[in-house]
Parts: C-alpha cells; sequence; structure tokens
C-alpha cells in the first residue's frame, strides 16, 4: 500500500513539474513600466509623437516599435495603418515582410551546424555545392569588362561576411546576370527552389575577388542553400524546427498561412507626391507573392515575414549570449564570434565607424558613426523600410517594422536612434 502511494505520489511531482517546466518554456516578453529599467515614460512619448508625425505627414503608412531592456519590453507602441485604403491600424501583432532581417536568423543557422561538427566556416562553398569549385571574377576594362578565374575559392566565411565579392547580379557583368534571369533580392514568386538557382549562380562572373572587398548579394542565399544541403532539409523546415519552434516564434514565415493573411501589412512606395500603395506583383516594388505564390523558393537573404515580438526574441537570444526561456540555440563563443567585426582592412563602404560580423554590421567607433549608441552594439535592416539593433552595452534590443520601399530621404530610422537613447535615465 506503501509502495502504490509513493508511485502515485512520485507520478504527482513529476507530472506537477513537467506542467511547470512547459509553463515557463511558452512563456514570452513580459511588459514592464518603462522606469524599472531605467527609461522616462515622458521622454518615450516624444517617440510615439514623432512616428505619429510622419504617418500625418503621409510619409510612412504605419509602424510599429519595440524596445525592450534587461529582457523585458519598456517600449511597445504602434501608430498608422496596416491598410491605409481601409484605414485599418497597425496592430502589435501585425506581420511584416522583413526582407534582409531574414539573413541574420540564416547565419544563426550556419553557427548551429558548426556546433554541431556538421561544417566550419573556413571550409570552401566548393565542399557543399561543387559547382563553385572554379569560380569567376568579372573586371571592369575601358570598353567593358573581362572574365578571369578567381584566385581561390569562396569560403562560408566570405559568405557570411559578404567578402565572397558575390552582389546582387547588378555589377559589372549585369548582362549576363540579367540574361540568367537572376537579379535582385525578391525570390517569392519563383517556382525553382533555392538550391537550384544557387547553383546556376556559380557559372556567372562575381562582382570581387573572395576576400578582398565588402559586397552585399546573394551571400546568405547561398549560405541558406548550404544548409539545405548539410541538413537534408529544406530552409524552412531547418529555421522552423532549430530557431522558430525553440524560441516561441510563432508568426515567423517564408510564406504565410493562409489563415494569416489579414495580419500582412501593406507595402507602399514614398513617392514625390506621398504613398503610393505598391502594385500586387510584378517587382521587387510590390505586395509579393507571399501569400499566394507557388512557395518553392526559401530566399535565405530576403524571404521571411516576422512580427516585431517575433523579432525582438530571437534578437534577445544573441543578446543573452544564445539562449532564451531555457532554450540554448547557440554557445555563448559563438555568439561572440558573430558579433565582432571580420572585415579587417576591408573597408565597410556605408558608414563611417562600422564593421560587420557573420551575419551582422557592428558599431566600432561611436564617434565616427555619429550616432547616439554603444561600442558593440550590432544590428541590420531590411528593404521594406525595417531595422533593428542590439546594443549590449545597454542590454537593449530595439525593434523596427513598417513597409515603404522605396523610402528615399525618410529620416526616420535616425530620429527612431535619437529618441531611443534619449530617453534612458538611468
Amino acid at each position: 500500500m506503501q509502495a502504490k502511494s509513493m508511485s502515485r505520489f512520485t507520478r504527482w511531482v513529476m507530472s506537477f513539474f513537467l506542467v511547470f517546466h512547459l509553463t515557463i518554456s511558452a512563456q514570452q516578453f513580459v511588459s514592464t513600466n518603462p522606469q524599472s529599467v531605467g527609461f522616462s515614460s515622458e521622454r518615450l512619448e516624444s517617440l510615439t509623437n514623432a512616428l505619429q508625425d510622419y504617418v500625418d505627414q503621409n510619409k510612412l503608412p504605419g509602424a510599429v516599435a519595440l524596445v525592450a531592456r534587461n529582457g523585458k519590453i519598456a517600449y511597445w507602441e504602434t501608430v498608422g495603418f496596416q491598410e491605409v485604403e481601409k484605414r485599418k491600424a497597425i496592430q502589435k501583432n501585425t506581420l511584416f515582410r522583413i526582407a534582409s532581417q531574414t539573413k541574420a536568423l540564416v547565419s544563426v543557422g550556419i553557427m548551429i551546424l558548426q556546433e554541431e561538427g556538421k561544417l566550419l566556416i573556413t571550409d570552401p562553398l566548393s565542399n557543399y555545392i561543387p559547382e563553385f569549385e572554379n569560380t569567376t571574377v568579372a573586371e571592369p576594362t575601358e570598353e567593358s569588362y573581362k572574365v578571369v578565374p578567381a584566385k581561390r575559392k569562396i569560403t562560408l566565411r566570405d559568405l557570411l561576411t559578404h567578402t565572397a565579392g558575390i552582389g546582387y547580379g547588378w555589377g559589372t557583368a549585369s548582362d549576363v546576370w540579367k540574361a540568367a534571369g537572376i537579379q535582385g533580392w525578391y525570390f517569392a514568386d519563383r517556382t525553382e527552389p533555392i538550391l537550384e538557382t544557387v547553383k546556376r549562380m556559380a557559372s556567372l562572373p562575381q562582382q570581387a575577388q573572395p576576400g578582398t572587398e565588402f559586397v552585399y548579394g546573394y551571400n546568405t542565399d547561398i549560405l541558406g542553400a548550404v544548409i539545405e544541403v548539410v541538413s537534408g532539409q529544406s530552409l524552412a523546415d531547418f529555421l522552423q524546427q532549430r530557431i522558430f519552434d525553440p524560441l516561441g516564434m510563432k508568426d515567423t514565415h517564408f510564406y504565410l498561412p493562409k489563415s494569416k493573411a489579414d495580419r500582412l501589412a501593406v507595402v507602399y512606395s514614398l513617392t514625390e507626391k506621398g504613398l503610393e500603395r505598391a502594385p500586387d506583383v510584378g517587382t521587387m516594388v510590390s505586395q509579393g507573392a507571399y501569400v499566394n505564390g507557388p512557395r518553392q523558393s526559401y530566399s535565405g537573404g530576403a524571404g521571411l515575414l516576422s512580427t516585431a515580438e517575433d523579432y525582438a526574441t530571437f534578437l534577445q537570444m544573441m543578446l543573452n549570449k544564445g539562449s532564451y526561456n531555457g532554450h540554448r540555440i547557440l554557445s555563448r563563443k559563438s555568439v561572440a564570434l558573430m558579433t565582432q567585426n571580420h572585415l579587417g582592412d576591408i573597408v565597410f563602404p556605408w558608414t563611417p565607424g562600422m564593421g560587420f560580423g557573420l551575419g551582422f554590421s557592428t558599431v566600432e567607433e561611436v564617434g565616427r558613426r555619429g550616432q547616439l549608441g554603444s561600442h558593440g552594439e550590432f544590428g541590420w535592416g531590411g528593404a521594406y523600410h525595417s531595422t533593428y539593433w542590439v546594443d549590449p552595452a545597454e542590454k537593449m534590443v530595439v525593434v523596427y517594422f513598417t513597409q515603404v520601399i522605396p523610402a528615399n530621404n525618410l529620416n526616420d530610422h535616425e530620429k527612431l536612434r535619437a529618441l531611443i537613447y534619449q530617453a534612458l535615465v538611468d
């Protein structure tokens, strides 16, 4: 009788702790009073007012901004509209095309495979996609260009740092890339799987010699294809199982389930006349085939859709040195390697004081950059005018989503940064 009683008690204890563990694992960010994590609520109102001004001036359709500090959400506000014509307001769970913010997730995927001993980032790309065994480079001449052999093999680290010499098909040999039907970052309408597209890239002349320049382009799409080869899974399934599910990122997809289509923000273009709704299909400047498309091409460089909370969760994992809610995605040493500048003597071409790590830009000299922030900060953004950064010195994560392409002469990113940091009072 006593043995049976103990057995029932043991089962009860085990059930209790199982339920407790599952409850803890399911928790997401908790919102807190801004003052409790060192922000002034009053000063944060300046950020909300500034974003609302852009909406009122017909420069932004709408936006969501989320700021977390010490693992808690201090600011999470929405302004404007998910769809202007219907006056449908942006919600906290509105879905956005995050374009190049996909790159960070895929870069983490590569580091996961390295931690499992399935690859090394120093490996030649041709170890996994043999078509890249002998690549070529287009060198400009006075009249046109000449095609020469690459001086060395492309490595996975070259791809992670955008120093492989591979652009988006608009470089010196743009005519050849255009003829191959491979230009620009948009893949959602393609019926060709990403690995097959990447294999075709291998025969085209690259923009620079490997390891000599920062050339922004298809690097992370190629890494996504490497993940498919090494894991034996589609990129979508790999990311779902290894990152999205463990972190509870329930709203991050390459192609939206039809049940979520009404939460997807509409894309607008900022013109001289103000905002204009982008066309439904056709070019990169469109609504895209993320709901009704062929669902065949998983672009590791620009294919995902997400919410502010989901993406902030991913960034919090990085800020936490690789873990979140009891789930370890990476070791702290891998995170440290990813968020260090790897460019060496190669100049980051767009902003002074910046470098680039393994999938993230890095802040090397705050004064040279000339904006509020911290040394060691890392981040990036997306073609639809989204941006994000992580500031380890301030234990802070920032996510900002909107859907505007092109967004010429729009300085909301700069104001976002200035108004977040001015609100710190601790």
